[in-house]
C-alpha cells in the first residue's frame, strides 16, 4: 500500500478525526441545552475553518477557540478570545475605549498561571477581566483611565509585561538574539539568488567535522561513582573516557566517564550525563545487518554526550522563537505538495496578532531546570526528494505552543508532545492522533524516526528511512554527505519510569545516531537540529545567591550567551528573547 492514501480515504479519515476532536472538545457533555448545541455548531464551523486549504488568520487556525464580547458606557467594547480553553493559557483581547485612546487594538495576553486562573470577561455597566480561582474573584480593567495599563505595558518594551496584579502578561513584539553566523546565513537565504546553495557550500566546506571531538581513553583509569537509575548502554567493555563536556558531575575524577554509564549532574537532582563513541557500541548492535549504513572511521570515534532527565521530577514545555520556525512555505515541496494560492501550508505566513516572545515566561524562571534548541527552521522543515514532498503540503514539520496551533501536526512525522494532564510522549504522528489535538499543550515535529518500536518485540530499532538521505530528509550537504554535528532526543522507560534523553553528536550520520540510541535502550528517538553549536545548544541550570547559573553541555556553547555590563552571562532562552524555538524542562512544584 502506498505511503499516502486515496483522496476519498484521506477525506473520510479527516471527517472522522474532526468528529472525534469535536467530541473531545465538548469534554463528553450531553448536548441537552441550546447553549450546548450552539457551542457544538460553533466548534463544527471552526473545525471547517481549520481544515480548509485556503488563506486564513492564525485565529481561524484555532479550532477550539471560545470568544466573549461585552460592551459598556462611553463606547467601551471588549472581546476576549480564549485560543484553547482546555489549555487556558493564550488569549487575544481586543478593546475599544475611545476615552483612553484605544480603538480596536488587539493585545496578546498570557496567563501567568494557566493552572490557577480562569480568565473571562464580565459584562454590565463597568466591564472587567475576571480572574477566578477556587471561588476567589479578582477584577481587572486594564483599559481604564487616562493612561491604560495595557498601553503602559505595551510601551514598556518588555517581552512579557505584567498586568492585572501580575496575574497575566502582555506579550510584546521584540527582536530575538542571533549570532553573526546565523545572521549571515539568514541574509543569504532571504536576499541573495542561489543563497541556499551558497549556505550549503559553506556548510560543506566549513561545518563537516568542524565540531568533532574524540576523547582519549584512559587505560586502567577510575571514572568515579556511577548513577544506576538509567542503567548502562550496551558497549563492548567499558573504557574510561577523558571527556570534553562542560558539565560538573558528581563523583567523577578529572572529567573521566566510563563509556555508556550515567553520572549525576552536580546540583541538579534528576539530571544525569553520559558519554560514548559509536565505535564502542557492542557488536551485537553495531553489526546488525539491514538496519543502518556502516559507520566510517571518523564517526566511530566521534564523541557523543547525552543528558537524561527523570520525568518524575520535571515538566516539559516548548516555546517558539521570535522568528523561527517561520510559518510560510518551505522552498522544498514540489508538485501537489505546494498550493501557490495560499501564503503557507496552513493558510498563514505570520502569527499576527499573536506575538512570538522567544523566551521563557518570567513566572516559570524560578523552576527552570534545562533548555535546548527545538528543531529545524521552516525552510529545511519539509520534504524535498521523497514521495512525502508531494502530498500533505510536503509534510511541513508542525508545532503547537500553549495549546495554540502555529503549524498543523502532520501524520508520518516524529513528534514530541505534552498533553494537558502532563503526559509526555514521543511517537510517529498518525491521523488517529488528531483526536488528541484539543488536549495538546506543546508539540514539536522533526522529520521521521531514528528509532521506533519494533511491531513484534516492542524494542527500539532504527527507523525505515535512516539509510535514505531523501527519504529521511536528514539534510547535511547537497551531495548527500550526512556526517555533521547533530542533536537528537529519545524517550526511555526504566521500570515504568520515563526518561527524556538529549544527545549531542560531535559529528555523525543518522545511522550513527540510531545505533547510539539503540545501545542506550531508547524506545523512540528523533532528530532535533544540526550543523552548529547554537543550533544544538543545551544547558542545565543551578541557582547562585543572586542569579541563575547555566552549565553548558559543551563549554563552547557558552559563547552563544551574551553578557551583562559586569561580565556575567545571561542564560539563553531564559534571560533574553531568542530568534530560535526551544524546549525547556521545569522542576515540578
Amino acid at each position: 500500500m502506498p505511503f499516502h492514501e486515496t483522496n476519498f480515504t484521506a477525506r473520510m479519515r479527516r471527517q472522522a478525526g474532526a468528529a472525534a476532536v469535536a467530541l473531545a472538545a465538548m469534554a463528553g457533555a450531553a448536548l441537552a441545552t441550546d447553549a450546548d448545541r450552539d457551542r457544538a455548531a460553533q466548534l463544527e464551523r471552526q473545525w471547517a475553518q481549520y481544515e480548509v486549504d485556503a488563506t486564513k488568520t492564525v485565529i481561524e487556525l484555532q479550532p477550539f477557540r471560545e470568544a466573549q464580547e461585552v460592551s459598556g458606557a462611553d463606547g467601551l467594547s471588549a472581546r476576549l478570545v480564549n485560543l484553547n480553553p482546555t489549555i487556558n493559557s493564550w488569549f487575544l483581547l481586543t478593546v475599544t475605549a475611545p476615552g483612553a485612546g484605544l480603538r480596536g487594538q488587539s493585545f496578546h495576553i498570557e496567563s501567568a498561571a494557566s493552572d490557577t486562573w480562569h480568565i473571562s470577561l464580565q459584562g454590565g455597566d463597568d466591564p472587567a477581566l475576571v480572574f477566578e480561582e477556587d471561588g476567589a474573584r479578582h477584577l481587572c480593567r486594564p483599559w481604564a483611565g487616562a493612561t491604560p495599563e495595557l498601553l503602559d505595558a505595551q510601551r514598556s518594551g518588555l517581552p512579557y509585561a505584567p498586568i492585572c496584579g501580575q496575574r497575566a502578561y502582555l506579550r510584546n513584539r521584540v527582536s530575538g538574539s542571533r549570532t553573526n553566523r546565523e545572521a549571515v546565513a539568514e541574509f543569504l537565504r532571504d536576499n541573495i539568488m542561489f543563497g541556499e546553495s551558497i549556505v550549503d557550500m559553506i556548510k560543506g566546506a566549513f561545518y563537516e567535522d568542524a565540531f568533532m571531538q574524540s576523547s582519549e581513553t584512559v587505560d586502567g583509569g577510575d571514572a568515579g561513582g556511577v548513577a544506576e537509575s538509567l542503567g548502562r548502554a550496551r558497549v563492548a567493555g567499558a573504557p574510561v573516557m577523558q571527556v570534553y563536556s562542560g558539565f560538573d558531575l558528581v563523583a567523577t575524577t578529572g572529567g573521566r566517564m566510563e563509556a555508556g554509564s550515567w553520572y549525576a549532574a552536580e546540583g541538579a537532582p534528576g539530571v544525569y550525563a553520559s558519554a560514548v563513541q559509536p565505535g564502542m557500541i557492542h557488536p551485537d548492535i553495531l553489526n546488525r545487518r539491514g538496519e543502518t549504513s556502516n559507520l566510517d572511521h571518523i564517526e566511530r570515534r566521534a564523541d557523543v554526550y547525552l543528558v537524561g532527565f527523570d520525568l518524575e521530577r520535571f515538566e516539559v514545555g516548548y516555546e517558539v522563537g521570535t522568528d523561527h520556525p517561520r510559518l510560510g512555505w518551505s522552498s522544498r515541496p514540489r508538485g501537489k505538495g505546494r498550493n501557490r494560492n495560499t501564503p503557507g501550508p496552513d493558510g498563514i505566513n505570520r502569527a499576527d496578532p499573536l506575538v512570538r516572545a522567544g523566551m521563557l515566561k518570567p513566572s516559570l524562571a524560578d523552576r527552570v531546570a534545562a533548555t535546548f534548541t527545538g528543531g529545524f527552521k521552516r525552510d529545511h522543515g519539509a520534504f524535498k526528494w521523497s514521495d512525502m514532498a508531494t502530498y500533505n503540503h510536503g509534510h511541513h514539520y508542525g508545532f503547537v505552543s500553549k495549546g495554540v496551533v502555529l503549524s498543523k501536526l502532520q501524520p508520518n512525522l516524529s513528534t514530541l508532545y505534552v498533553l494537558n494532564d502532563g503526559t509526555i510522549g514521543m511517537k510517529t504522528w498518525t491521523e488517529a492522533d488528531e483526536a488528541l489535538l484539543p488536549r495538546i499543550r506543546f508539540a514539536r515535529q522533526n522529520g521521521v524516526p531514528l528509532i521506533a518500536p519494533d511491531p513484534e518485540t516492542g524494542q527500539g530499532v532504527p527507523g525505515e528511512f535512516v539509510r535514505s538521505w531523501g527519504g529521511g530528509n536528514w539534510s547535511g550537504s547537497a551531495d548527500a554527505d550526512l556526517r555533521t554535528l547533530r542533536a537528537g532526543a529519545c524517550m526511555k522507560t526504566v521500570q515504568d519510569r520515563q526518561f527524556l534523553i538529549y544527545a549531542y553528536f560531535s559529528t555523525a550520520t543518522p545511522s550513527a545516531m540510531a545505533r547510539v540510541f539503540q545501545a542506550y535502550g531508547c524506545d523512540y528517538a528523533m532528530l532535533l537540529d544540526m550543523n552548529s553549536q547554537e543550533h544544538t545548544y543545551m544547558a542545565y541550570y543551578t541557582k547562585s545567591e543572586q542569579d541563575l547559573v547555566a552549565h553548558h553541555l559543551v563549554s563552547q556553547m557558552a559563547q552563544v550567551d551574551p553578557r551583562r555590563r559586569d561580565g556575567t552571562p545571561i542564560p539563553r532562552f531564559v534571560g533574553f528573547p531568542d530568534n530560535r524555538d526551544f524546549i525547556y524542562l521545569l522542576r515540578k512544584k
